[in-house]
């Protein structure tokens, strides 16, 4: 029986990858989802936007009410919705069994299961809020919630949560180091013991985009954008981060573990990156949140996960489906919509079905919203330039091979291993990230480090995938 070649086995790797990637794109993703915020007064009808959700990969919707009419128009998509009891329900909720049995009678029966209802978030950001009263009556309105959903047959099946911002954590760096505020610790533990027991996830709103306007250095815009950089090295345990996501969402992961929770699950339900700010704001622009949503859908499509959890991708909602045009605060409020309200999209993060690939974004930002994109190509190979240090080629490097490709070949004994140089090994790992991610131009950026050739840079037994299709 004929053997395969080691270049051969890797090209049939590469192939399997590719296109059971490319069939992805084609499906709905459980772990990608979207904030749908209804601070606005020009929305399109429930109907429009289920029509626009099932046309792209989003396969969750987070709503922080429960708005009837959209989730009906939900109903038989097989789209996840959450749904929010808001903060101004809670007493009520903690005071009264029969307020949380009405709750679930009003938001969840009529609709279940016809409308796929997943979780319910009561409350959002309530221990931030520092409202003791509040703190207090939350894990009871949960509770409450919790024996309504029981009571229905329903338990297990609707989950019930709470959504934290970052600021829970009194300690987020180093990663490992993550801890959650003192002042929190008590309303914690009783609410994590909860949610261990019914299977719920703890819900955090992480946002690089924050992490930025607090240190603006381009390496850090780099490090939020899940673009080429040095990476950031925990000192506790030596892992080489090299995006502020993974960093954000494993310091959550240590704090949980540090309370002895290390079986809740984390599920990141804000996150996203405006396109449009005021004057005086650091960091919003189209490219950049071009990049930041379509880098993190490709890092999540990767199901690379982090770190300190790694191999699957954490369920996440991007903030947010459309703007918000009545909501107060800078202009960057009102600039997080992925798609407007005539249903066009704001920019292409490759989350549309009929895209044969994803439209992978720019890896060099950009202040200027004005700037065209170029377009796809399908020929030649990824390499680098001449005269990239060794440290930038180091950090393609680590990039390319952090995004789900197989850099098994340039490993000891690949067919790609020799000549055993940084330059030499980013060279495969950039073209294999320029193959599958697209083919497109700006897929073969590298913070300006890369380049198009026509000239093959395969040498035996080392074939590069790529060329004319």
């Amino acid at each position: 029986m004929a053997t395969l070649s080691q270049s051969q086995l890797s090209l049939l790797l590469f192939l399997s990858f590719f296109f059971t990637t490319a069939f992805n794109f084609a499906e709905s993703q459980s772990f990608i989802g979207v904030n749908y915020g209804q601070i606005a007064d020009n929305l399109p009808p429930p109907a429009a936007t289920a029509s626009l959700l099932k046309s792209t990969a989003i396969g969750k919707v987070r709503l922080y009410g429960a708005d009837g009419a959209i989730i009906k128009a939900l109903a038989n998509t097989g789209i996840g919705i959450v749904i929010g009891a808001a903060n101004g329900d809670i007493p009520s909720l903690a005071s009264d069994p029969n307020a949380a049995t009405q709750w679930v009678n009003s938001n969840v029966l009529p609709y279940y299961p016809a409308s796929n209802i997943t979780l319910i978030t009561v409350g959002n950001e309530v221990l931030t809020s520092m409202d003791q009263g509040l703190i207090s009556q939350l894990l009871p309105a949960m509770r409450n919630v919790q024996n309504a959903l029981n009571s229905v047959s329903l338990g297990g099946k609707v989950k019930v949560s709470t959504v934290h911002s970052m600021a829970v954590l009194t300690q987020s760096d180093p990663p490992s180091s993550g801890l959650f505020n003192p002042v929190f610790q008590d309303a914690l533990k009783g609410l994590l013991q909860f949610q261990k027991d019914n299977g719920s996830p703890f819900a955090i709103n992480p946002y690089p985009f924050f992490a930025y306007q607090s240190d603006s250095r381009p390496e850090t815009l780099a490090f939020c954008l899940f673009q080429p950089n040095a990476g950031r090295v925990d000192s506790g345990n030596g892992i080489k981060y090299l995006n502020m996501f993974d960093a954000q969402v494993d310091a959550v992961r240590s704090a949980l573990n540090s309370m002895g929770f290390k079986d809740v699950e984390i599920m990141v339900a804000e996150t996203g990156w405006p396109y449009r700010g005021d004057s005086n704001e650091v960091g919003p622009s189209v490219e950049n949140a071009r990049a930041y949503n379509g880098n993190l859908i490709a890092h999540l499509r990767s199901l690379v996960g982090t770190p300190l959890m790694p191999g699957k991708s954490v369920d996440t909602y991007i903030f947010a489906l459309y703007d918000e045009d009545l909501k107060p605060g800078p202009a960057s409020e009102r600039a997080f919509g992925l798609f407007k309200p005539d249903l066009t999209m704001t920019y292409d993060v490759g989350l549309s079905k009929t895209s044969q690939t994803p439209s992978t974004p720019s890896t060099t930002p950009s202040t200027n919203p004005s700037t065209p994109l170029p377009k796809p190509t399908a020929n030649g190979w990824c390499v680098p330039k001449n005269g990239v240090s060794d440290t930038q080629l180091q950090a393609n490097l680590d990039y390319a091979c952090s995004h789900g490709i197989d850099c098994g070949p340039i490993q000891p004994g690949g067919a790609c291993f020799d000549p055993n140089t940084v330059s030499s090994h980013a060279s495969y790992a950039m073209n294999l990230y320029y193959q599958t991610m697209g083919k497109n131009p700006w897929n073969c950026d590298f913070s300006q480090t890369a380049v198009l050739t026509s000239t093959n840079p395969s040498h035996n037994p080392c074939i590069y995938p790529g060329g004319s299709t």
